[in-house]
């Protein structure tokens, strides 16, 4: 064989291969879009969440949220008291 042929192979085979990377991209880059779309259509609208005046649930929360805060501070505390040893 000789180079110019081996060159010429070689391009081919490049541009082969960029060329159906290319379109692999392309059918990919389209499908996404379209499925993005057909999620938008077809999925329903989320419903609206009715606030409620209730200030019971966030108080509990709050003390539940400050009972955790206060084991995981005593858990660190502990654990750094007994690695000091």
């Amino acid at each position: 064989m000789q180079d110019t042929e081996l060159l010429h192979e070689g391009l081919t085979l490049m541009g082969l291969g960029m060329g159906f990377v290319f379109v692999f991209l392309t059918v990919l880059v389209i499908s996404v879009t379209l499925m993005s779309k057909l999620i938008g259509r077809f999925q329903p609208t989320p419903a609206a969440v009715p606030s409620s005046g209730n200030g019971k649930k966030a108080t509990a929360a709050k003390s539940q949220n400050d009972e955790v805060l206060a084991v995981i501070s005593a858990a660190v505390h502990r654990y750094r008291s007994s690695r000091r040893q």
